[in-house]
């Protein structure tokens, strides 16, 4: 019989860790039942708390719990929820027992995105571990898998979809167009503006300054009380003006009288209040992408930025005008990486520097590995994921455009003073997906193919209630890669997409990108294809 420790890392925010403490405790108790019936024990390193939640909340906290662990003790960190990696990512780096990573295959709440950057954190920290997903931790893959980490704390997955670029294939001029940018990177270098590094404890999130600067990509740290000055600075006619442009796209706002759980029209001028902040910030560090923090700190003064962020990622957006009146990049995204992923950040502006050569939609943005099921019945079923990232897409992505985009409150457990998504449904198309990472103190990017789909108005309506539905979703299908084995090689919560006019045009960037990356330096390995 071996005794496993279990631990839970949780939210920063009391109110999330309270409201999913119910789906933790579900799952750690089936979890218990089935280690229990394997001949195992296993017993919580921390206990649940008198406010009514087991999660650690804080960075401290997970320092002092993994101080009384046995550091050779089997341990497995369980996730139902979103989790701050920082939380356990300290004591996991000094743990020398076996680690396992477990997290329920559920979309209530994001458990499975939270798992994700857990594990692409110890992969950046270069921390061995092991890793297992389960509905009802009762089926084969878990049980075989949870069998083979308790003889040898170790899980092989299948990694059969993966195999290094080579390049070999790519037209002549298709190589060109990739040194061409590569070279221009290098000599006239580009700048990520970074408002707050360190979102959300997402330390795979962070690329070293070292890793960036031999792509001629650098760091212009910002901070979000300069942004909250500058936004609170925009006269409200000019706020107004953005507001009246989004509603003349037909954009549908979802507005009550209650600020505390409605969406109001002076949050929404918040919130464009802070676009004209962020343009012109990003014009005067002449930053090519920017990236603000999305949760903490700006939380508790402004209006949640996510209809920010949507409207930065897209080439159709509102003027912003200088002090001069000339307009700053009229007609052009303003690459914006959400939560603050710098490698969400780099990717995005590869993307745009490759489509907009080919003549391809630029319009590009991360998306939570959510969820997903199989759609369908007989040959006809396949696996589609949700892809839902926390508040905003470009309405360029969904079905309608503009005026098929939506904005509703954000939770309020999340945003205390509101604010609107960009929320609309994925227009079925082909895209490329990809996701830029650390390991080994390299970067690396894995890139593949696949569609979003569209399904029913029922199931649609069903996936998006059985997540968060205030936020925006792509049905999507991956090529060549199954479920089981895109959670076992992917090193990150969020996979970035793109759109391609066609299936061919979509190979075609993917592979110029792929050589972009690789002459950068950037060891790329295609999924799938």
């Amino acid at each position: 019989m071996t005794d496993i420790v279990l631990v839970a890392s949780g939210d920063l925010r009391e109110s999330a860790n309270l409201q999913c403490w119910p789906a933790q405790a579900a799952m750690e108790a089936k979890l218990t039942e089935v280690i229990e019936g394997l001949g195992h024990s296993l017993k919580r390193a921390h206990p649940v708390k008198p406010q009514g939640h087991g999660f650690i909340a804080s960075q401290r906290e997970g320092m002092d719990v993994f101080a009384s662990i046995d550091p050779d003790a089997p341990l497995i960190v369980a996730e139902a929820v979103w989790q701050y990696s920082h939380h356990v990512l300290p004591g996991l780096t000094t743990h020398k027992g076996p680690i396992l990573t477990v997290a329920n295959w559920s979309g209530q709440w994001p458990g499975l995105v939270g798992l994700l950057n857990l594990n692409g954190s110890l992969t950046k920290a270069g921390v061995p571990y092991a890793s297992l997903w389960s509905v009802d931790f009762g089926d084969a893959f878990f049980l075989d898998g949870l069998r083979e980490w308790l003889e040898t704390g170790t899980i092989t997955h299948d990694a059969s979809h993966v195999r290094p670029f080579a390049g070999t294939d790519l037209a002549a001029e298709d190589r060109a167009i990739a040194a061409e940018i590569a070279a221009d990177l290098r000599r006239n270098k580009t700048i990520l503006g970074v408002f707050d590094e360190g979102c959300m404890g997402m330390f795979n999130a962070i690329i070293p300054d070292a890793l960036l600067m031999p792509l001629g990509v650098f760091k212009e740290r910002l901070s979000q009380s300069a942004l909250y000055h500058a936004a609170k600075e925009v006269p409200e006619a000019e706020a107004r003006a953005v507001y009246d442009w989004l509603l003349a796209r037909g954009i549908t706002f979802h507005l009550g009288d209650d600020p505390e759980t409605d969406l109001t029209e002076a949050q929404v001028l918040d919130q464009c209040r802070m676009y004209i902040a962020a343009v012109r910030m990003a014009d005067a560090f002449g930053c090519e992408a920017i990236g603000i923090q999305y949760q903490q700190g700006l939380k508790d003064l402004l209006p949640a930025s996510d209809l920010v962020e949507g409207m930065l990622n897209n080439d159709d957006r509102p003027d912003v005008a200088r002090a001069d009146g000339t307009v700053i990049r009229q007609g052009r995204a303003i690459v914006h990486f959400n939560e603050v992923d710098e490698c969400a950040g780099l990717d995005g502006v590869l993307i745009n520097r490759v489509h907009r050569a080919l003549g391809q939609p630029v319009e590009t943005t991360l998306h939570d590995l959510r969820w997903g099921e199989a759609y369908g019945s007989g040959v006809e079923e396949e696996f589609v994921w949700v892809f839902e990232i926390s508040g905003a897409v470009p309405p360029a992505h969904n079905a309608g455009g503009w005026a098929g985009s939506e904005s509703f409150r954000q939770p309020a457990m999340y945003f205390p003073a509101g604010g609107g998504s960009l929320m609309g449904i994925a227009k079925p198309g082909e895209i490329v997906w990809s996701r830029i990472f650390v390991e080994g103190g390299q970067l690396h990017m894995d890139i593949g193919r696949g569609q979003a789909v569209e399904l029913p108005e029922a199931e649609t309506l069903r996936r998006s209630e059985s997540t968060t539905p205030e936020w925006p979703i792509m049905h999507g299908v991956l090529t060549g890669v199954s479920r089981d084995q895109m959670m076992a090689r992917h090193k990150a919560n969020h996979i970035q997409v793109v759109y391609a006019t066609s299936a061919e045009e979509a190979d075609k960037a993917m592979y110029v990108r792929a050589a972009l990356a690789q002459d950068l330096g950037i060891t790329v390995s295609l999924c799938g294809v």
